[in-house]
């Protein structure tokens, strides 16, 4: 364990797709940055020289055929063993004199370093205003869920711990892989820490691989379905009481015409506020039921970490 401290093994990841305008740069800056760390290209199927140039800059280059940057990613967490992650684009956007002090909160304790785009130059140097608006609109929504204060949800740079990498289910096939592991760090109470960077938009003649509909849409869905996961019993029963209420309402109203009245004229609306209840109760059942299945889920996950973080010491 003392030895791992005092010499931790480093992996630089870089997933591309296309990027030999700026690969050559991006892997010479790391290795200038930290010059003792491994740094792994991972070629999402380029039909440029993307992995040539790469292997002329010494990376190690393989290949990962499922197109889609989640997929890259679950193939670099499970193929490779460090002490230390850091992961960039091959974009050029990021700078690379931030990663030493992004390994060094990893080796303080922290699960994940996130290197925080907005607080510094993101909305100065990125020229799509869709973007911009789906970044705050993103942050805005998982930090209100999750009663967080994370200023760069999906930002792609990021340092991670062995235990997270060896922890971390890779769902997500896209780009929406960096909200997904926001939301998985939150939800399971890791250890986060924001660094401000410096972004800088892509250099002339790169070209983004962003969909800012197609991509905001899958980001959107994502962060639904890990809500619905993560918090059923807000999402179903917020939806059950909703749902509930206008039913009793409903039934209200027939209920005081037939006490003026002494007859009921209106039986598919009581028929229909009966079913709304129904229906809002069996919402607010099914949250609780499924919000017990998701505190074991944190639970087993728990234990996991911990044999990992064993067996690694061990």
């Amino acid at each position: 364990m003392s030895e791992q401290i005092e010499n931790p093994s480093v992996a630089v990841l870089l997933p591309c797709y296309n990027e030999e305008v700026t690969i050559g740069k991006v892997v010479r800056d790391f290795k200038d940055s930290l010059p003792d760390a491994t740094i792994y290209v991972y070629d999402n199927n380029s039909t440029d020289r993307t992995a040539e140039i790469a292997e002329a800059e010494g990376a190690i280059v393989r290949r990962e055929p499922r197109q889609g940057k989640g997929n890259v990613i679950r193939a670099m967490f499970e193929d490779i063993d460090a002490d230390v992650y850091v992961m960039a684009d091959g974009d050029d956007t990021y700078p690379a004199d931030a990663a030493p002090a992004m390994v060094a909160k990893v080796l303080e304790g922290y699960d994940m370093v996130i290197g925080d785009r907005l607080s510094s130059t993101y909305f100065q140097e990125n020229k799509r205003p869709f973007h911009n608006f789906g970044n705050r609109l993103v942050r805005g929504s998982i930090n209100h869920l999750f009663r967080a204060h994370v200023t760069d949800i999906m930002t792609g740079y990021r340092a991670f711990s062995f235990t997270f990498v060896k922890t971390y289910p890779v769902l997500s096939r896209g780009f929406e892989v960096e909200t997904e592991m926001t939301i998985h760090s939150l939800n399971n109470n890791l250890r986060l820490y924001e660094m401000p960077i410096q972004y800088r938009d892509r250099p002339e003649g790169s070209v983004s691989k962003l969909d800012t509909v197609g991509d905001g849409i899958k980001v959107m869905s994502t962060i639904f379905r890990m809500i619905r996961e993560y918090k059923p019993l807000p999402l179903f029963g917020g939806l059950g009481l909703i749902i509930g209420i206008v039913g009793i309402v409903l039934c209200g109203t027939v209920t005081f015409e037939f006490a003026k009245t002494g007859v009921v004229t209106h039986f598919p609306t009581l028929i229909g506020a009966v079913m709304l209840v129904i229906t809002g109760l069996l919402l607010i059942i099914a949250g609780i039921i499924l919000d017990v299945m998701a505190k074991n889920d944190r639970k087993t996950f728990v234990i996991e970490t911990n044999k990992i973080a064993y067996n690694k010491r061990h």
